[in-house]
């Protein structure tokens, strides 16, 4: 693990991969339109590095923050203040910042940036199918449990990870494994790391969801999934990564700089995405 410092304000994403990530694309994006005389970075962090990257920045004064993401949403919890309850919440951080008095707090910025692009959705009693059982998918559970959808369907490797899930965050419903065939259901979710540069496919016959599904994938590299290019197929109506990222970065964004992110802007940094 290697730093670079410039002298300039700064802030990160760290992971394990991490050459992937887009967050950097956003956040300089967004400093630039501001005229901020800063930077946002990406740092790759593996999981025997993370208590000593933690400690590295602590003392840093010219560091803000870092956005967190796999394998790290849950091990960062042990690191830092959680003044906001995440843990016995969400159950994950993603976003890991500094107070006024110098200590780390995390908090978590994915279940608002999930909710974004749904939000005029009536998923009111609705059957949903989340896919993995990881810190995204508890983000995307939390924020289920608060818009009372109907029965939840978690597939996972681990089925019984994914029932406690379901009991954690008072949701009635089933956990299967991967393979098994999926219920009807109204939205479909991919928070799983399966279908990203790197790791295996996800492979699953869409033919059991109802015609006014919608297939929500948060993987964004790449951002065509084999799962979105199915859905598409199929003609139901998708929802790509992106929207997650940059609406969970917004609020991050303003947590390390003190200022909202120029969002109208957003169609010329979706199209600097999508290069």
């Amino acid at each position: 693990m290697t730093d670079r410092s410039t002298g300039l304000p700064y802030a990160e994403v760290i992971g394990d991969p991490i050459a992937h990530s887009k967050s950097p694309v956003i956040h300089n994006f967004w400093l630039e339109k501001l005229g901020i005389k800063a930077e946002y970075r990406m740092f790759h962090v593996k999981p025997d590095e993370l208590e000593g990257y933690i400690a590295s920045r602590r003392d840093d004064p010219d560091w803000r923050g870092c956005n967190v993401t796999i394998p790290h949403k849950l091990a960062v919890m042990d690191h830092v203040s959680d003044p906001g309850n995440v843990h016995a919440s969400i159950g994950a951080m993603n976003t890991v910042a500094k107070a006024e008095n110098g200590e780390l707090f995390g908090t978590n910025t994915d279940a608002g940036g999930f909710f974004a692009p749904i939000s005029d959705v009536p998923l009111k009693n609705q059957d949903v199918i989340v896919i993995g059982a990881g810190g995204a998918a508890q983000a995307v559970l939390f924020a289920l449990s608060r818009i009372e959808v109907g029965s939840v369907t978690i597939i996972n490797r681990n089925v019984l990870k994914a029932s406690a899930l379901l009991a954690r965050f008072g949701l009635k419903g089933q956990a299967l494994e991967h393979g098994s065939a999926l219920p009807p259901a109204r939205l479909l979710v991919n928070a799983s790391a399966l279908g990203m540069k790197g790791q295996d496919e996800l492979i699953v016959d869409l033919s059991p969801l109802p015609d006014d599904a919608i297939v929500y994938d948060l993987v964004y590299a790449p951002l065509k999934t084999s799962l979105l290019k199915a859905a598409r197929a199929r003609g139901l109506e998708t929802i790509d990564g992106l929207s997650m990222l940059i609406g969970q970065a917004a609020v991050a964004f303003e947590i390390f700089f003190d200022q909202a992110p120029p969002l109208e802007h957003d169609e010329l940094l979706r199209k600097l995405l999508l290069k």
